[in-house]
């Protein structure tokens, strides 16, 4: 070479000592950070896809903390009613201890009525200290708020989940296809104008709550025998009419009815001895049952036990107590759910299907039990259903109904927990795990590659460096020729 004003050379060498020294850093700054992807020029379709992934990996995370905070919250409000239903336990017992009262005193039944009143105040006591956050559970903050209830068709309605609309409101349709209906029974007089049995006659009378047998004299009137089976139908839930002369016949009829609705009332006569009225068939059991009625709930079928109609389908989960009359007839009604409710975002996705709602409604005294049978707070001291009245079977009754709603009340809570919030946690942890792994595979630098691709970096740049210092020096040899 004999060129001195231009190294070629050198430049040559330059140029690949700067790329080996970019290398270098390169692999410096990767098993510095652990990344392989550092600034969107290591790989630009790379960062994009790791962005992505990791905006997925930080909602699922939130989605987990949502789903674990909302069974906090449930675990903490289910707790309670533990303690709530405890207590109704504790008030069944002493209302069928004080309906012993031939062999209490008063002092003792006064002592059993301080009892109640205690318990009861512990009730409201627990349904308004339930908190979670300084959030209410158990008062009926949390509960939905509902309007335009119509008295004549739904006696109370129990409102446990609901999908609103964007509008924030949403209008619900009650509508009976199938009119609920008494068992009964109607036995036509012997004789014409004539209300009477045929002979003497030995019947047992038999309803939902237990049966009795009546003996009748010959010729018996049927008011006579109305009046008879009404004294104890508390103690068999049969009723009984005599109807005007039916369609088609001249003769009255004695009609017994059950004093409920639906499938599980009936009404059955099983003569034993002589002849009953003149439908009455001798020897042979006749028996009739009730009709549940037939309920759409916002075009759902609805479960029917009695005139309690019950619905739980994806976007709604209620129990309403229809009004006997309501249930009767072929008819609709609607009322209006206008807000209210708690909404439990499990999903990373914002959406109602990635949300579940949750009424937290009040377990306190004047909410338990139904406006028929009787609100809990009744069983108080000075109210219509305290000990002092002795109505026993209507406490009783109301304590039923209370602990139904409370148990039904846990077991939605357990099935929220169980069925829904502990599978998206359990869901969410796998698809974290794997969109994880999927992210890692894309970003994570794998450090043997990487510690391998240094060495190598360090080798080249010493080598460069060193065949940069002969190229430096090529020049030099010019002088040669001057000599």
């Amino acid at each position: 070479m004999s060129r001195i004003n231009t190294n070629v050379s050198a430049l040559v060498g330059l140029r690949h000592l700067q790329r080996n020294n970019d290398e270098l850093s390169l692999r410096l700054e990767r098993l510095s950070s652990g990344l392989q992807i550092n600034r969107g020029r290591d790989d630009p379709a790379g960062l994009i896809a790791s962005e992505r992934l990791r905006s997925e990996i930080s909602t699922i995370k939130q989605a987990v903390e949502n789903s674990t905070r909302a069974a906090n919250v449930v675990l903490t409000a289910e707790g309670a009613l533990h303690e709530v239903s405890a207590l109704l336990l504790d008030l069944q017992a002493l209302v069928v201890q004080t309906a012993n009262e031939g062999g209490l005193t008063d002092d003792e039944i006064t002592a059993n009525q301080l009892q109640i009143d205690s318990i009861l105040a512990s009730i409201d006591r627990v349904a308004n200290t339930t908190t979670f956050s300084d959030k209410k559970l158990l008062d009926g903050s949390g509960a939905y708020l509902l309007s335009g209830i119509p008295a004549t068709a739904l006696d109370s309605i129990s409102l446990y989940s609901t999908l609103m609309p964007k509008s924030g409101a949403r209008t619900v349709n009650v509508t009976v296809t199938q009119s609920a209906q008494t068992a009964r029974l109607a036995f036509i007089g012997s004789k014409t104008n004539a209300l009477s049995t045929t002979s003497a006659v030995t019947v047992e009378i038999r309803g939902a709550l237990g049966a009795e047998v009546f003996s009748f004299g010959s010729g018996s009137s049927l008011v006579t025998i109305r009046a008879a089976i009404n004294n104890v139908t508390g103690a068999t839930g049969v009723s009984a009419v005599v109807s005007t002369p039916i369609a088609g016949s001249v003769r009255s009829a004695l009609v017994l009815n059950s004093t409920t609705f639906g499938s599980d009332a009936f009404v059955s006569v099983s003569p034993i001895a002589g002849s009953f009225v003149v439908a009455g068939n001798h020897n042979t059991v006749i028996r009739d049952a009730g009709v549940n009625p037939g309920v759409l709930i916002d075009g759902h079928i609805a479960a029917v036990k009695g005139l309690r109609a019950d619905v739980r389908a994806l976007g709604l989960d209620a129990r309403l107590v229809l009004n006997k009359t309501f249930a009767q007839r072929l008819s609709s009604a609607t009322f209006s759910i206008t807000g209210g409710g708690s909404i439990f975002q499990l999903t990373p996705e914002i959406s109602p299907n990635g949300q579940v709602a949750m009424a937290f409604n009040s377990v306190s005294t004047t909410q338990l039990g139904t406006p028929v049978t009787g609100l809990l707070y009744t069983l108080r001291s000075g109210q219509s259903n305290d000990l002092n009245g002795k109505r026993f079977d209507v406490a009783q009754r109301i304590l039923a109904e209370a602990v139904d709603q409370v148990s039904s009340y846990r077991g939605r809570l357990g099935n929220l927990h169980r069925n829904q919030i502990q599978p998206n946690i359990n869901s969410q942890n796998v698809t974290l795990e794997n969109i994880t792994a999927s992210e890692s595979v894309i970003r994570d630098a794998d450090m043997a590659v990487e510690v391998s691709a240094l060495t190598r970096a360090q080798i080249l740049v010493q080598a460069t460096q060193s065949t940069l210092q002969i190229s430096n020096n090529l020049p030099r040899q010019v002088l040669a020729l001057l000599a």
